[in-house]
């Protein structure tokens, strides 16, 4: 009967250690996904700047960078912080962490990093969830975009009667 609880018991220990690696590769590719699909999002709005740009060159207008092209500007910064972010918890997944110096992904408790040999401080890390701020920036910025057209109309229309 021994012989049974320790079969059981060892079935059980290499059960267990099964599932956590599965659960911590499926994690992984989850959030590798998520990266890719944030990269492609970012191709796109560096696509839609360039066209937003060259029909501004084409048609001999200025622009103002700053006002012109604040929401997508504002999308990728969103987007990378989400890179960001994914690349950290992969990190975290694997027991690794980037050299404070030239930013290599060494071992969690690496002392020193093994490719320009900067000493690593002891850093807590603090996960921030900025999810709930994008929808927030992203419903500011489309109101304001509301708002300015709605100004631009009037000015027109101001502009159509004065004539």
């Amino acid at each position: 009967m021994d012989f049974f609880n320790k079969l059981s018991k060892k079935a059980s220990e290499t059960y267990k250690g099964v599932s956590e690696k599965t659960n911590k590769l499926t994690r992984e590719a989850k959030l590798k996904m998520k990266m890719n699909d944030s990269k492609s999002k970012i191709s796109d709005l560096y696509e839609e700047i360039g066209k937003k740009v060259y029909e501004k060159h084409t048609l001999k207008e200025e622009i103002n960078i700053e006002t012109y092209l604040e929401e997508e500007i504002t999308r990728i910064d969103v987007l990378s912080a989400e890179i960001e972010n994914c690349l950290n918890e992969i990190r975290l997944l694997n027991d690794k962490k980037q050299c404070i110096k030239c930013f290599a992904e060494i071992e969690k408790d690496a002392k020193f990093c093994l490719h320009c040999g900067a000493e690593q401080t002891v850093e807590e890390v603090k996960e921030v969830e900025i999810v709930e701020n994008i929808e927030i920036s992203n419903e500011t910025v489309n109101e304001e975009v509301e708002n300015n057209e709605t100004v631009e109309a009037n000015n027109s229309e101001e502009t159509e009667s004065n004539e």
